[in-house]
This record gives structure tokens, C-alpha cells and sequence, in this order.
């Protein structure tokens, strides 16, 4: 029962709200900003970030007048090729939601299901637990995460971290909220064999590939964070890559392009070593020559595999 006296020291509800002023001061218009600013392309996806930070910046508002509300259904699923900026997206949505008050500390924890499953019984659980343990008061983001459920393998310890995450994703979903990614299609197999987690997550979020001017001016964004740039004739060989590259397979859309850029500059330092008469100054160092792009095998028809990327992403 309340008192007379918690009544007259209870905090006033404000009678209004100013949503723009909301949005500017609680730094959602920062992260948006940075949004745009980092992700090239992915028309959809902002769109689809900026109307769910609506939703919150007026739950917030709600909260703060007293009017009935529960705390929403934040769990989300990236669905999409490899390379579009799903792991990106998920470290700028952490840092949303920890600015919005709806997790504690707005960290990201990346994991694969490696690093949730056990080789044998009773190991998956204190996997499983102690991942989650790290992720509270954030963002979990499982990538790949249909490789949790694996129900041709009897042996199979997949099922159980299943069953914590669906558990604690419904009872912690004020202290955690879970992104799970992958390849659309796998993922809504995976959701149609566990319907517990389709029914937890409320936002769905497909990720287009980029197109071949985007992936174009993702590689010169790359190369002048690094302090260089490419001349116009390797510009016009970086676009034929390019479209070439992108009808060969293992194709991953922006890392693909930072795995070829990496090699481009690895020709650049050779062909400057090996041709240098004189001392070198700064533009020669910083500049991506035609030569260099065009010295890819992927212009003859072949694929330059460096076992050293993710599942052999031929460059």
C-alpha cells in the first residue's frame, strides 16, 4: 500500500515529451549518423534500424510518463550473404541500445558454435552458460548459428546449448539481446526446426549484397583508412575485378575486396622494391598502380585462394 508521504516524494511524470530533442540527446542521432556514414549501400537495412530506434526512443518516452509498457522483443535475425556487414551492423546496434538504456554495458560478444558446444557430455552447458555470462548487460551475435542443430547426429550436443540460449533469451531479455546470422535460406530451415526461437526473435533483417559500383567505393574507403588510393587507370581495373570477381565462386562481397586489396598492396610493395632507382616519396608509396590489380589471376580466368581467410574465400 502506498503512503501519504511516498505520494508527495514521488518523482513528477512529464506531461509531454519532445521525440527530436530525445533523439539528438540520447545519441541515437550519433550512431545513425556513424550508420550512414560507415555502412556503404544497405538501403533497407537503415531504414529498418532507424524505424526500430523510433520504437524505442518512444518506449522510452512511454516509460518515463508512467504509461503501461513491457520491455520489447529485441532479439533480432541478420539473414544474408557473407560480407554485407552483419557483424558491423550488430557492434553499432550494441552501442544503440546501451545509448537508448535497454542493455547495461553495450558490448558485443561475437561467437560460432565452436564456442558454444561441447565434444562430450557435460561439456556444452558450461560452454554454453559461460558465453552468456560474458554477453549479459550486450549483444550476442551467433554467427552461422544454424550449425547449432544437427539433427542427423545422434551424438550431437547442439540441441542442449539450443535450449539454454531459448531459455535465458526469454527470461533475460532485459539484460541480453541475441542477434543470430546467416545465410537466409539455412536460417529459416533452422527457424522452421525450432520454432522456440522464431517466436523470440521479433526483428528480421535481410541483407542485400552490394552492387559493383558499392563494392568500388568500399574499396576505396578501405585503402584511404589505410592512407592510400588507387590512379585512374587501376580504378578502371578495380571495377572489372569487380564485376569479374563477383561471378566467381566463394564470392564475399566486401571482404572479398579487402582480401584482393591486401594483395594488390602486396604487389605494389614487390613492384616498388624490385623497380625503385631513387629514394620514394609519399604519393608513390600510397598509390595503387593498374599493375597491381590487374596482376590478379582473376583477370586470366582463375582464382587466387588464400588458405589463410574464412572457409578458403577465393579472392
Amino acid at each position: 500500500m502506498t503512503t501519504e508521504a511516498e505520494i508527495e516524494t514521488a518523482p513528477e511524470r512529464p506531461k509531454t515529451v519532445d521525440l527530436a530533442a530525445e533523439y539528438e540527446s540520447s545519441g541515437v542521432a550519433e550512431v545513425l549518423r556513424e550508420l550512414d556514414e560507415n555502412l556503404i549501400g544497405l538501403a533497407p537495412v537503415k531504414q529498418r534500424i532507424r524505424e526500430t530506434a523510433a520504437l524505442l526512443l518512444v518506449d522510452r518516452a512511454r516509460r518515463e510518463m508512467g504509461l503501461a509498457h513491457e520491455t520489447p522483443t529485441l532479439h533480432m535475425s541478420f539473414t544474408g550473404n557473407p560480407g554485407t556487414g552483419k557483424t558491423t551492423l550488430a557492434r553499432m546496434m550494441a552501442g544503440l541500445l546501451h545509448r537508448l538504456g535497454y542493455v547495461r554495458k553495450g558490448h558485443l560478444v561475437t561467437v560460432t558454435r565452436d564456442d558454444l558446444v561441447g565434444q562430450y557430455i557435460g561439456h556444452t552447458a558450461p560452454k554454453t552458460k559461460e558465453v552468456l555470462k560474458k554477453a549479459m548487460g550486450g549483444v550476442l551475435f551467433i554467427d552461422e548459428a544454424y550449425y547449432l542443430y544437427k539433427p542427423d547426429n545422434e551424438r550431437d550436443y547442439g540441441q542442449e546449448a539450443i535450449e539454454i540460449l531459448l531459455q535465458v533469451m526469454e527470461n533475460n531479455r532485459d539484460d541480453l539481446v541475441v542477434i543470430m546470422a546467416g545465410y537466409a535460406d539455412r536460417m529459416d530451415k533452422f527457424f522452421a526446426a525450432n520454432p522456440g526461437f522464431r517466436s523470440r526473435i521479433a526483428h528480421h533483417i535481410d541483407f542485400p549484397d552490394y552492387t559493383d559500383a558499392e563494392l568500388l567505393k568500399i574499396a576505396e574507403v578501405m585503402l584511404r583508412d589505410q592512407n592510400y588510393r588507387l590512379d585512374d587507370d587501376a580504378r578502371q581495373a578495380m571495377a572489372e575485378y569487380v564485376a569479374l570477381r563477383r561471378q566467381q565462386p566463394h564470392f564475399a562481397n566486401a571482404r572479398s575486396m579487402r582480401n584482393a586489396l591486401d594483395r594488390a598492396r602486396l604487389r605494389q610493395a614487390n613492384r616498388l622494391f624490385n623497380e625503385a632507382n631513387g629514394p620514394l616519396d609519399a604519393e608513390a608509396l600510397s598509390t595503387i598502380t593498374d599493375p597491381d590489380i590487374r596482376a590478379s589471376r582473376v583477370f586470366r580466368g582463375g582464382l587466387d585462394i588464400d588458405r589463410r581467410t574464412e572457409k578458403g574465400t577465393a579472392e
